[in-house]
Formats: structure tokens, sequence, C-alpha cells
């Protein structure tokens, strides 16, 4: 697909293209499914859970109380909004009282974003999917540790806090590493969220594929 860097896999998928790393699969109760994975940029913070941590649910929550507000803020958001289109279709006045609400909060989702952002750094590109993420790294990690992953998608500055266990790691020669990592215990709220958007980054890359003049695939 020219223009669109978009790899198809599967959860129990055991091999890849060489030039994308290392399989991302996830596998769960359900078996075999399958996710769209994209070249995406957005912030991270990654940082190894101690034997510890990994038991503990509230682990990652109390180390950023204010990225917590973030990734609860989108999660709401996303949650609440085929309620939105329900009552679009019973109550038009009260509908338009609450997207007006819901612009507010999401400015207010804004200033704390940029705030957090400060903290992260700026962007990174990465391969990213509902089921994990690749991304570079300046420190290795062992494959099967889990780790505490921050990620901010870009641009509209949605917050998630998500842990990841490490299927690959490969070594670069420029000193940093490769790591390929699999979503461990991702809330559907979550999921869907990254899902959508995907979708999203899918569609405006092939926006801008016609808007070049490139084909943009199926």
């Amino acid at each position: 697909m020219a223009g669109l860097a978009v790899q198809l896999y599967t959860r129990n998928s055991l091999t890849t293209a060489a030039s994308l790393g290392s399989p991302m699969s996830t596998l769960d109760e359900a078996g075999r499914r399958e996710y769209y994975r994209i070249d995406d940029s957005v912030a991270l913070e990654i940082n190894p859970l101690s034997s510890a941590d990994q038991a503990s649910q509230d682990a990652m929550h109390d180390t950023s109380t204010l990225f917590d507000l973030l990734s609860e803020l989108h999660v709401s958001e996303f949650e609440s909004q085929h309620l939105m289109r329900q009552l679009d279709e019973r109550d038009r006045v009260l509908n338009s009282f609450l997207k007006s609400l819901s612009k507010r909060i999401d400015l207010l989702g804004e200033v704390v974003a940029h705030t957090a952002l400060g903290k992260l750094g700026a962007p990174q590109p990465v391969k990213l999917s509902e089921g994990g993420i690749q991304f570079n790294s300046q420190q290795g990690f062992a494959v099967g540790e889990q780790l505490s992953i921050k990620m901010v998608l870009m641009p509209q500055a949605a917050g998630l806090m998500l842990r990841a266990r490490v299927s690959q790691c490969d070594a670069l020669a420029d000193g940093n590493f490769d790591i390929s990592s699999d979503f461990v215990n991702l809330p559907d709220a979550q999921r869907q969220l990254l899902a959508r958007h995907v979708l999203q980054r899918q569609a405006q890359h092939r926006r801008q594929a016609l808007e070049q003049g490139q084909p943009s695939g199926n």
C-alpha cells in the first residue's frame, strides 16, 4: 500500500517482515484477532515495572496524578459518545448543551495535556495498534518484562496509561534498542480509543496520499 505504512498482523503471529521488527502478538481466550498497525508519532514515557508493581493495579496511577487525570478524562469522554448520539435523536436542545459542555471539557483537557507533554518530551516515531506498540529506546528490556507506558496520542492529546509486555528487543547500530511490546490487561474503553485513533490516522494518511497523487490502496 504505497504512501501508507499500515501492516496487518494477528495475535498468534510468530513471524513478521524483518523491516518491521518482531511481532506484537497478544494472546487471549478469544484466539486469533487481527489489528492494523500504523506508523505514528506519539509522546512516550517508558518505565520497567517491578514484581510488586506488576501485581498492583494502582502502581502506575501513583506516579502521576496529572497524567492519570488526563487519561481518565479522555476515556470518560470516549465512553459517553454513544449516549450523546442517542440524545441527538431524542432531545436536540439538551444534546446541544452537552456538546457545548463537552467542548469546554476538551479545552480543559488540552491545558492538562500540554502540561503533561512538557514532562514527556517531544513525540517520537512508533508503530502502533490497539494490540501493542513498537518503539526505539535508549534502554534495553528483557523479553517478558512488563513496562509502564504513558502515551499521548497526537494531535488530540489523548493521554493513556498502559501496561505492556516486551515481546522482542533488538540492539541497533546507533546504540539504541528496537522494542516490540504487547499491551497487557487493556480495558475495553482504552482499546476502542486506540482503535479509533488508528482508523483516524489511517484515513488521514490516505487523504494525504491522494493529495500527493499517490495510490492509497484499499
